[in-house]
């Protein structure tokens, strides 16, 4: 998180700075949940209320924003059509990495973005096993089970991740799924530390997902192999997951190269 005085681009970028400011009071609403008052956004972004304002009377205008009857401001519905989009160029973009992990692998491969406090699948290439995990794009879950939930939230510190578990629950999927904010909090630790997440018969009985961030990514993202857990074993780990992490690189600098050429 940028400190409350500083913008999160510079105006030197060649942008309109009013353009930049209304992209970042975006963001920033995003990091609060999605509604805000202009106390808030005053405070977190260091503008004046009266500049502010004058942003968020265009924003409202144009549909991105709407006021609410308790007269803080919220994400506006006109943001729904960018995000779809977005999330399906992004799986558009994927989907060549996802192959040949499914090549290298044979199991089904997945990216999926945090979007708010949860996890929503935005591609997927399936195995070509009769046996194979299928999970739909556009399908969201919550991050505590899954792999990629843990890959994605190993990035953030313990204090928001803390906060997020807070806002959803730990509901258990399976025996095997952690529910205690101090236990995921050890498992984030492990996944810093080994570069990689697992879960294990966590979301589902007899499935095991592994699962890599894809670094420096434009939004926060991850990719994964999932497959039977008689398939995904010990030793299939070991030659999975250099692979994943080999692909995210290859995807960042995908990625990468959209937005350049943007």
């Amino acid at each position: 998180m940028p400190s409350p005085a500083e913008p999160r681009t510079a105006a030197t970028t060649g942008g309109v700075q009013s353009l930049e400011r209304a992209f970042d009071l975006l963001e920033r609403m995003a990091d609060a949940g999605g509604e805000v008052g202009l106390s808030e956004l005053s405070a977190s972004s260091g503008l004046p209320l009266p500049t502010i304002h004058r942003l968020m009377r265009t924003l409202v205008a144009c549909g991105y924003v709407r006021q609410q009857p308790n007269r803080r401001y919220a994400l506006g519905p006109r943001l729904i059509r960018l995000g779809e989009s977005s999330s399906r160029l992004l799986g558009t973009w994927a989907r060549p990495h996802l192959a040949r992990l499914v090549d290298e692998t044979g199991e089904t491969a997945n990216m999926a973005l945090l979007d708010g406090d949860e996890v929503v699948y935005v591609a997927q290439v399936p195995s070509r096993h009769s046996m194979r995990m299928f999970t739909e794009v556009g399908r969201r879950v919550l991050p505590h089970s899954t792999g990629v939930g843990k890959a994605l939230l190993a990035q953030s510190p313990d204090e928001e991740v803390r906060a997020l578990l807070g806002r959803t629950g730990m509901p258990a999927a399976t025996e095997k799924t952690i529910t205690t904010p101090e236990g995921f909090l050890e498992e984030l630790a492990r996944v810093r530390e080994t570069g990689f997440a697992m879960d294990d018969n966590e979301q589902e009985i007899g499935v095991r997902c592994l699962a890599v961030p894809v670094p420096d990514s434009p939004t926060s993202a991850a990719i994964s192999v999932s497959g039977p857990a008689g398939r995904v074993t010990e030793a299939a780990t070991e030659r999975i997951v250099p692979l994943l992490q080999e692909v995210a690189a290859e995807l960042s600098v995908t990625l990468a190269g959209t937005t350049a050429s943007a």
